[in-house]
C-alpha cells in the first residue's frame, strides 16, 4: 500500500558540494572579489564576503615647486593600483569608488576620455563612469584641482572604496 501523502514522482534535490563552496571562497580571496555566483544543473550557489573599508586619514602636503611633465597612464593590474594608492594619496586626495562595478574612462567606446593626467577639473565635473547592474553612474570631482593620477584602466572592475583618481 502506498503512502497517500508522498509525491507520485519524488524529485531528487542536488546536494551542495562543500569542496566547490571552498573553491569559490578561495577564488574570492585570490581575486579580491566580494561575491561570486555559480549555477549548474538546477543548483545555484552564491558565495559572498563582507568587506570593511576603513577611511584613511587625510594628509595635506605642500605642492612641489618644480613642474614636471605628467607621466602617461598605463593599464595596470588591480594589485599594482592598490599598492600605488597610498603613495598617490600623499600627493593629493583620492576619489574612491562609491560602489562595486566596472570603471569606464570615456562616455562610450572609442570616445575621448573624460579626463587625462594633468587636466584641471572643476568641482562636480565627471571624472569617469562606474557601471553597476547595467546602470552608468557618473563619478564627479569632489573639488576643483589637477588630476595627478588615474589609478584604474578602462573597463576595469572596481570594488567599493577603491581609489580611482587622485586630485591635487
Amino acid at each position: 500500500m502506498s503512502n497517500p501523502k508522498a509525491p507520485a514522482d519524488p524529485v531528487e534535490t542536488p546536494s551542495i558540494d562543500a569542496r566547490l563552496v571552498r573553491k569559490l571562497a578561495d577564488i574570492l580571496k585570490d581575486t579580491g572579489l566580494s561575491e561570486i555566483e555559480v549555477e549548474h544543473a538546477g543548483l545555484k550557489i552564491r558565495v559572498a564576503r563582507e568587506l570593511t573599508v576603513a577611511a584613511a586619514p587625510t594628509t595635506y602636503v605642500a605642492a612641489p615647486q618644480a613642474v614636471a611633465a605628467p607621466a602617461p597612464v598605463a593599464a595596470a593590474p588591480a594589485p599594482a593600483a592598490e599598492a600605488a594608492a597610498p603613495a598617490a594619496a600623499a600627493r593629493g586626495d583620492a576619489v574612491k569608488s562609491p560602489m562595486v562595478g566596472t570603471a569606464y574612462l570615456s562616455p562610450q567606446p572609442g570616445a575621448d576620455a573624460f579626463i587625462k593626467v594633468g587636466d584641471t577639473v572643476s568641482a562636480g565635473q565627471t571624472l569617469l563612469i562606474v557601471e553597476a547592474m547595467k546602470t552608468m553612474n557618473p563619478i564627479s570631482a569632489p573639488k576643483a584641482g589637477k588630476v595627478v593620477e588615474i589609478l584604474v584602466a578602462d573597463a576595469q572592475p572596481v570594488e567599493f572604496g577603491e581609489p580611482l583618481v587622485v586630485i591635487e
